[in-house]
């Protein structure tokens, strides 16, 4: 696992060993560069929230090109040592931050912690299997989290289902890479009646 492109182009990832069992499933390079190939020239000057963290390797190739900083979500102690690893190897510590949080719980607290207030980029990478995406999918719209034109890239089994609308994200796109399946949601503007 390597970041593919941009200033730390070809930095090796630390992957996960075998104590994490399959709680960790990193997105695979190949996946990772067709999806940035699609975000293209809206990744440079983002700011990014990378939730379900796990290596961080989604983060870590924005930051890698051109992104301004990045927030890291994870819950687990272990995990979120190894994004710091992954964060120190590719020299992004001035413009990544760190949390260990339980996001069953929601993203609430992205409110009041370090980074920034509200994010242009979001990717959302939740174990597969569960409804945690769409939940959180949910409460991302209805947050104040979301800049304007945001986009939020959603990650999960591909027979997931994933609505084509989730209160102001419009489902824009869809891909399928192996058992990945990939939704690309841009943030529309709020109609005033």
């Amino acid at each position: 696992m390597r970041i593919i492109s941009g200033s730390a182009r070809g930095r090796r990832l630390q992957a996960p060993g075998e104590r994490f069992g399959r709680s960790i499933r990193p997105t695979s390079d190949r996946a990772r560069e067709a999806l940035f190939s699609i975000l293209g020239p809206r990744v440079v000057g983002a700011r990014v929230l990378d939730l379900f963290a796990g290596t961080g390797a989604l983060g870590l190739e924005a930051l890698s090109r051109g992104a301004s900083e990045a927030v890291f979500v994870d819950g687990q102690a272990a995990v979120v040592a190894l994004i710091r690893k992954n964060i120190a190897l590719c020299g992004f510590a001035d413009q990544a931050f760190v949390q260990r949080r339980d996001l069953s719980r929601g993203v609430a607290f992205l409110a009041s912690g370090p980074g920034p207030a509200s994010f242009d980029l979001v990717f959302l990478d939740p174990p597969y299997g569960g409804k945690l995406g769409q939940l959180l999918l949910a409460a991302l719209a209805k947050s104040q989290l979301l800049a304007p034109a945001a986009l939020v890239v959603a990650e999960d089994a591909a027979a997931e289902e994933y609505p084509e609308q989730e209160g102001n994200l419009a489902c824009f796109d869809r891909r399928r890479y192996g058992e990945a399946g990939f939704w690309l949601y841009r943030k529309e503007a709020e109609t005033r009646e």
